[in-house]
């Protein structure tokens, strides 16, 4: 008698970044309260939700910026809360930003905004600093002669290239974007979608996205959470969280918006 193999178990995705139990409040006014989130290797997820209901807080806390009030939160199989100096620089090397318009230094080139983080982290000679910064503003885009040029001598979509170029300058396994289409375009806006996923798969990278843009949630998006009511309502696959019973959930989805990114998805 044969013996019969054995069934193959799925593989559990492996975890970038846990946050557990966590609490964000200011003075009485209450955030988050017992959010749970996880986000997996390989994957963009996009975060959504209201005004007010703290996107960019859950990413500052991520990210070490903010001390939330409870909670646990791991980066990368590192505790993210540690008071440790090397812990914390070790989540800084492996995660670039791209905050919300673009946050470059005004004084500084797009040369000199990239080579930023590389300066503070590494001790390369500078002609080799010069050159991987032209490469990540080739990477964003962005043109070579756009290196000597100012911030305020860019155009908005330019501009959140640049930011990008300098996300991607310590080659990070870990991406956080937030808002990166907002103020652009729809043509811009698309093309920027096209760069996010292009560089997500060349690079292999983890991408945590801030947006209201259902264009970009249907383009590129692995998997959606939604916060309200202080936590993360759903974390799944847009087919799911559409279906999902909640007021504000089926109102953005279902409303003109999302039927109309719908409807581009399918033409896609």
């Amino acid at each position: 008698m044969s013996a019969v193999a054995p069934t193959a178990q799925p593989t559990t995705p492996e975890l970038v970044v846990r946050v557990r139990g966590l609490s964000n409040s200011f003075g009485k006014q209450v955030v988050h309260e017992n959010l749970d989130l996880d986000v997996h290797a390989g994957e963009i997820i996009g975060v959504v939700g209201g005004s007010g209901t703290g996107k960019s807080v859950l990413m500052r806390a991520i990210l070490g910026l903010r001390r939330p009030q409870a909670g646990q939160i791991e980066v990368l199989g590192v505790d993210a809360l540690s008071e440790n100096t090397t812990k914390r620089l070790e989540i800084e090397r492996n995660s670039g930003v791209l905050y919300q318009n673009g946050a470059l230094f005004s004084s500084l080139t797009v040369a000199e905004n990239v080579m930023v983080p590389l300066k503070e982290h590494h001790d390369l000679p500078a002609d080799l600093i010069h050159d991987l910064a032209i490469l990540k503003i080739r990477l964003s885009g962005l043109p070579d002669n756009a290196a000597d040029k100012f911030p305020s001598q860019l155009s908005g979509g330019m501009r959140k290239r640049a930011a990008l170029a300098r996300a991607l300058a310590l080659d990070p396994a870990l991406l956080f974007l937030d808002e990166p289409t907002a103020g652009l375009d729809p043509i811009s806006a698309a093309a920027f979608d096209q760069l996010i996923l292009s560089l997500q798969r060349a690079l292999g990278l983890t991408v945590f996205l801030i947006t209201h843009d259902l264009d970009t949630l249907y383009t590129i998006c692995n998997r959606v959470a939604v916060l309200a009511d202080g936590k993360v309502l759903v974390n799944a696959p847009l087919e799911e969280v559409e279906k999902y019973d909640h007021p504000w959930v089926q109102e953005y989805f279902h409303g003109p918006r999302g039927r109309a990114a719908q409807v581009a998805k399918e033409k896609r």
